[in-house]
């Protein structure tokens, strides 16, 4: 039976980086492992690690994308909650079987050779949940 190993990381939707980055390393303390373009999902994302976990900033890089459009709508804050789990087609088939509404019927590949799926929020009473599966031959992001 697959199952969730932790959580990943917790997105946040940003206007920029600059602003939010100075409050989450100025103000608390937190150290910015690096930034990424994901031409894919028309985003830049800065990552600030957090134990095992990390908080992305998550900048739309196109005004018209899903992301630019939900940032539109609703302003910035919480994006969504991203959980590892150890089988992602496994997760996703128990998902289903239980009527659970996904946004990706199969994984993504992604960077650094993870695969990704996305819950439908109607599914997880209004919380946007990203699963991620890491690939032991590839590794995770640096």
């Amino acid at each position: 039976m697959p199952k969730v190993k932790r959580i990943d990381h917790i997105a946040l939707v940003v206007e920029n980086l600059e602003s939010p980055l100075s409050f989450w390393q100025d103000a608390l303390g937190l150290n910015l492992s690096g930034t990424l373009h994901v031409p894919q999902e028309e985003a830049k994302i800065a990552f600030l690690p957090l134990g095992s976990s990390e908080i992305e900033l998550v900048h739309p890089t196109n005004p018209e994308s899903g992301l630019g459009k939900y940032l539109e709508k609703r302003g910035p804050g919480m994006h969504h909650i991203c959980l590892e789990v150890d089988d992602i087609e496994g997760m996703l088939d128990q998902l289903r079987a239980k009527g659970i509404q996904l946004i990706n019927e199969t994984p993504r590949l992604g960077e650094g050779g993870r695969r990704y799926a996305f819950i439908h929020p109607k599914s997880a009473y209004g919380v946007l949940v990203e699963l991620y599966e890491y690939r032991a031959d590839v590794g995770k992001l640096d």
